[in-house]
């Protein structure tokens, strides 16, 4: 009923139109003895979190049929394309009837959920066809509804799951403490990602020009709450510092307001022609999707968005180039890795414009300090990595 009045729930419901029937067409051409590896993902963040693991099962067991699905339209419409994978698709909705005709139609060998995406039916229909089921790069906290009195239902997620790979040990120990032992730490393949994007990095010849060599902030996955913070604090520090924004999402009146407000000269990426000269432009505002991650090796410094409304966006994207990494100081306790580098030093909650601009002076006219936080964020997450190859391991052994 939602769908006519919200876009994003819209595309939902529309890519879930004859998802079964698709799937049925799909499979119906493979050969049955073919295995079938399945992975889930929430949405984009989650595949990204996800795709080390999708591209090491794929290098082990290239024979195999790899099925990736997504929930949301933030996943599948940007990654419905991704060459990783035989067949994406939306997962339809988790009823009982869902669940048990997509599982005879796909019949997987092994499941794959990201994080934490569980879905009771398709849990139990899974264990009742004896597909093995993992959990990866999942982190857990004592005020989930899985360890309260009213979450038995929310257990019986966790419990109908063959093993978790989990980020910490306090993980490990609350789900010991609800009687699941099926469970060990591998740390979070966020890691391996984002140290994989670092050297597979684009160039980008068209922000290089735009910086002319200037110090540059990268305001990565930006909200309006995080601009409302950002913009005062641009417009005090002035010329001195150049900055690239990538709103989380793309909305032209929104944008149109933030130049509004800016006091500098500000473009729109797609407002650039081939061989324009932006050196003289104080903002570059990103308006497309799938370029965050490459901007950042143009920054000397971050500002990663959410953390003044839900939550913090993926901060070791730009921890991985050695970035000194700010970020608003209402939401982000419950990401390990950002309250991990506030701790280290390579990472600044800040509460307001003031302490944003007292921050980014600091960074400005202290290079040793910019380089020294740099280099904490850059240590962090090489330290973090290998996840995968945990997880891969134990796959080799149950596929055998």
């Amino acid at each position: 009923m939602a769908a006519p009045f919200n876009h994003k729930i819209k595309l939902g419901v529309e890519g879930r139109t004859n998802v079964l029937k698709r799937l049925e067409e799909q499979f119906a051409k493979q050969p049955k003895s073919r295995p079938v590896a399945w992975f889930h993902a929430a949405s984009l963040g989650e595949f990204e979190q996800g795709r080390p693991v999708i591209e090491a099962y794929r290098t082990a067991y290239p024979e195999h049929f790899i099925l990736l699905t997504f929930f949301s339209p933030s996943g599948y419409e940007v990654r419905k394309n991704y060459t990783g994978a035989d067949f994406i698709a939306y997962l339809p909705i988790d009823t009982r009837a869902n669940a048990a005709e997509f599982v005879r139609i796909v019949k997987p060998r092994i499941a794959f959920f990201i994080k934490y995406e569980f879905w009771l039916n398709y849990l139990q229909e899974l264990r009742n066809q004896h597909c093995y089921t993992i959990s990866f790069s999942a982190i857990f906290r004592p005020q989930q509804i899985y360890f309260k009195p009213q979450g038995f239902l929310h257990r019986q997620m966790l419990e109908s799951l063959d093993y978790l790979f989990v980020q910490n040990e306090e993980s490990v120990r609350l789900l010991n403490g609800i009687g699941i032992s099926s469970c060990s730490i591998a740390g979070d393949t966020r890691f391996d990602r984002v140290r994989e994007i670092a050297l597979n990095a684009r160039d980008l010849p068209e922000i290089a020009t735009f910086k002319n060599g200037k110090t540059c902030l990268i305001a990565g996955s930006v909200w309006e709450a995080d601009m409302q913070v950002l913009i005062p604090a641009l417009n005090s520090i002035g010329p001195k510092l150049k900055a690239v924004i990538a709103p989380h999402e793309i909305k032209n009146e929104e944008i149109e307001t933030w130049r509004k407000q800016l006091s500098g000269k500000t473009i729109r990426y797609s407002e650039l022609k081939a061989g324009m000269d932006t050196a003289d432009f104080d903002y570059l505002i990103i308006d497309n999707i799938g370029m965050l991650s490459s901007l950042y090796r143009y920054g000397e410094l971050a500002y990663i968005g959410g953390s003044f409304g839900a939550g913090l966006h993926n901060i070791l994207e730009a921890a991985t180039f050695g970035l000194p990494v700010i970020f608003g100081n209402k939401s982000y306790q419950r990401f390990q890795e950002a309250a991990d580098l506030v701790k280290l030093g390579g990472a600044f909650a800040v509460n307001n414009s003031t302490e944003t601009e007292r921050l980014l002076t600091q960074m400005l006219e202290n290079e040793a300090y910019r380089s020294q936080s740099g280099s904490i964020s850059r240590d962090y997450v090489a330290s973090g990595t290998g996840a995968t190859a945990i997880i891969i391991d134990q796959v080799k052994e149950i596929m055998g």
